[in-house]
């Protein structure tokens, strides 16, 4: 099982602890995806100062292959996180240089060696998702929630996995939303709803997986990220669908656990 994320990278600035730490949907699939026995490559652009260098040697530290990242000069993209009174409020954020991304035949016949190849709306990776689902043996890619029916439009028939964060207020209410997107051509659509769970549609049936409560919750940033690794690879591997989604479910409440997606903190 070989496993490559593509596209976005971030640096998570917690002001409240003073901490950063590395992240970026892509680069979390990836990481989780290692931890569970994948072998696990990243493809995306880090700039050359200190956050760039922290993804950097976290992924070195992680034993994920960089063969094919870009280090270039200009800040690397990052996001401010603070807490007020319980609830976690986003300030300063930059796209760093990660826009800059652009693919060649190497990056493309890299690409074709893995078994997933795993993407996402803030990667920038729309002028080459038709060539990129064309080399990949399977193509996943997180909408998250900031998704429209136009942008869903344009990427779902070059995609074999959707994933969306539900934007309506009961996760069931997503039915038909899933049904409409089965039909532009994935195989499977996961929905997250946080606290509801997860539902999933493989054109046949759907699929609801509750969450797994956590006592010790440390940090929920990258639980749908490694919910949604988990699910992939053992999907890949043959396991039943709600076999497999339970044992997401597991795995994203132990990533409850530990601060940042994938620790790795750092001081500010």
């Amino acid at each position: 099982m070989r496993v490559v994320g593509v596209g976005d990278n971030t640096v998570d600035i917690y002001l409240h602890q003073g901490l950063m730490f590395p992240g970026g949907n892509a680069v979390n699939v990836s990481v989780f995806a290692n931890r569970l026995g994948a072998y696990a490559s990243y493809i995306g652009w880090l700039g050359n100062d200190e956050r760039g260098n922290l993804i950097h040697d976290a992924l070195v530290e992680e034993n994920i292959d960089l063969s094919h990242v870009r280090r270039i000069d200009g800040e690397n993209a990052f996001c401010e996180i603070d807490v007020v009174e319980g609830d976690r409020i986003f300030g300063d954020f930059s796209e760093g240089v990660r826009n800059q991304i652009v693919l060649n035949d190497e990056d493309y016949e890299f690409i074709s060696e893995h078994s997933l190849t795993h993407t996402s709306i803030y990667s920038f990776v729309e002028p080459f998702i038709e060539k990129l689902h064309k080399y990949s043996r399977k193509l996943s890619f997180d909408f998250s929630q900031d998704w429209d029916t136009d942008y869903l439009e344009k990427i779902l028939p070059h995609v074999d996995i959707a994933i969306l964060s539900s934007k309506e207020r009961q996760l069931e209410d997503n039915r038909p939303l899933m049904q409409m997107a089965k039909t532009k051509g994935p195989e499977l659509i996961l929905i997250t709803g946080g606290d509801q769970g997860a539902l999933l549609f493989d054109g046949q049936g759907f699929y609801h997986q509750g969450i797994v409560e956590v006592t010790d919750i440390a940090d929920t940033l990258g639980a749908g990220d490694a919910f949604a690794a988990n699910f992939m690879v053992e999907y890949l591997k043959g396991v039943h669908i709600p076999d497999a989604l339970a044992h997401a479910a597991e795995f994203a409440a132990s990533a409850c656990q530990s601060h940042g997606a994938f620790g790795h903190g750092a001081p500010i």
